[in-house]
C-alpha cells in the first residue's frame, strides 16, 4: 500500500512539467488527505499498472476519471490534471 501512497504522492507533486532528472533528484509528496482521496481508485483501477511508474498511474487515473471517486477527482483537478 506504500507504493501507492509514494507514487500517487510523486504525481501530485511533480505534475506533468517535471523534467525526469528532476524527478530521480528530489523527493516530495502531496497532503496525507491527497494521498487517502485517491488510495483506493488507484488501488481499483490502475493496480495492473502501480510498477511502470508515476506518469502511466496518473494516466490510468485520467483514463478512468469518469468512475473515479468525487475525492481523487477533485485532487486532480486541484493539481491541474
Amino acid at each position: 500500500m506504500s507504493k501507492i501512497f509514494l507514487s500517487f504522492a510523486l504525481l501530485l507533486t511533480f505534475g506533468s512539467t517535471i523534467t525526469i532528472a528532476q524527478a530521480q533528484g528530489q523527493s516530495h509528496s502531496g497532503t496525507e488527505a491527497e494521498q487517502r482521496a485517491c488510495a483506493r481508485d488507484v488501488s481499483r483501477f490502475c493496480r495492473k499498472v502501480m510498477d511502470q511508474g508515476d506518469f502511466t498511474i496518473l494516466a490510468c487515473l485520467q483514463q478512468n476519471r469518469p468512475k473515479l471517486t468525487k475525492a481523487c477527482n477533485q485532487v486532480l483537478l486541484n493539481h491541474g490534471q
